[in-house]
């Protein structure tokens, strides 16, 4: 076999499967996370759709502009965007919280509710990975010398005498990498400003000082977790769910051939949940390298991080040239869902002149994880 690795630093690294020496989770955790034959063709390892130069996210050109990802036979398309697993380390397992909402857990509708539980999802997903079972994972596992040994030494010696415990121990190694630093090192220029490290301009002062006001933008009712001042570690997600009226994306659904009568019902599709009253709910993301993880919204309609804030603006304006989606020169579409949007929380703030739009864009762009900066640059 044949293993791609990566540092701390970010260097991508090429090894032989001699040369590895795999004495940790988080070792073993990253040799899995960049291991193509961890897919059924030997084509797809989890960096492919969570990419560490794009902020672990997928950027190929699908031929739907990256709204969703092709699977492992290159030719399956899925239909939701691959979120960012940048900073979701911090998420919580999926619950209901003491309000009765749905809250945290991994994937758009929060179906696993830890990173261990995603990361087994994509092996057995017949249009991603397309491993037929789990047996069939653990045997590709153990055509390693390396895997095999490693699994012993971290897990016992038995660790392949039961093929669930096998499949846990895979998916658990890979979470405790995905837990390291690498993936949440804030330390972009918004954290280096808290340290007193950076220096805002006019017009990301005035976007930081919009996004947290409660007075002039509805931002930081579902993109804030932390209290003011300060929000160190902040990860710009309250981990809720909502549906926000995002049309459908028909350039996808024309290629993965869904079709218009398809509608993805997002939290509802999730087996813990029934309750009608949640579908077109998806978890709000976070905000941290959103200026460099286009497309925007669950299904990538959205390439541009500007159009994303005309188009929750235009809850709050009566002008018409509001109503129009800059990208398609049309009007926005007509949500996906139209029961069940937070028209409360869309319409609690005022209507935002180009210059604040800009600042607020502007402020978003200092959430970049610092290695990322010169993508935006």
């Amino acid at each position: 076999m044949f293993f791609l690795l990566v540092g701390l630093t970010g260097n991508i690294l090429a090894a032989d499967e001699a040369d590895l020496h795999l004495e940790k989770m988080t070792d073993l955790g990253a040799a899995l996370f960049f291991d193509v034959n961890l897919s059924q063709a030997r084509t797809q390892s989890c960096a492919t759709c969570h990419d560490p130069a794009r902020a672990f996210t997928d950027y190929r050109d699908s031929g739907v502009s990256a709204a969703a990802s092709l699977g492992g036979d290159l030719l399956s398309l899925g239909d939701r965007n691959a979120p960012t697993i940048s900073y979701a380390a911090l998420t919580p397992e999926f619950h209901i919280n003491a309000e009765g909402e749905f809250e945290g857990g991994m994937f758009l509708d929060g179906r696993e509710a830890n990173l261990a539980g995603q990361a087994g999802g994509p092996p057995l997903n017949p249009i991603e990975m397309a491993f037929p079972s789990k047996e069939a994972v653990i045997a590709r596992l153990l055509e390693s010398q390396t895997y095999e040994s490693a699994f012993k030494s971290l897990f016992g010696e038995e660790i392949f005498a039961d093929v669930d415990a096998a499949y846990k121990a895979m998916t658990e190694s890979i979470a405790a990498f995905e837990k390291t630093e690498f993936f949440s090192p804030f330390d972009s220029k918004y954290d280096r400003y808290l340290r007193g490290e950076y220096e805002l301009s006019r017009e990301e002062e005035l976007g930081m000082t919009l996004f947290f006001s409660e007075q002039f933008t509805n931002c930081n009712q579902c993109h804030q977790l932390n209290t003011l001042p300060g929000s160190e570690r902040e990860t710009f997600t309250n981990y809720l769910f909502h549906n926000i009226g995002t049309p459908v994306n028909k350039v996808l659904r024309e290629a993965n051939g869904l079709g218009a009568e398809y509608i993805d019902n997002g939290l509802l599709e999730n087996p813990q949940v029934n309750d009608p009253a949640q579908a077109g709910k998806f978890k709000v993301p976070t905000l941290r390298n959103v200026a460099i993880t286009a497309p925007y919204m669950h299904n990538g309609v959205f390439q541009d991080l500007k159009t994303v804030v005309l188009f929750y603006n235009k809850f709050n304006t009566r002008n018409d040239s509001a109503q129009i989606n800059p990208e398609t020169g049309d009007v926005w579409g007509e949500p996906e869902v139209a029961e069940n949007i937070s028209i409360t929380e869309l319409e609690s703030a005022p209507a935002l002149d180009e210059r604040r739009i800009n600042a607020l864009v502007a402020f978003m762009r200092l959430l970049t994880d610092r290695r990322y900066e010169p993508l935006i640059e």
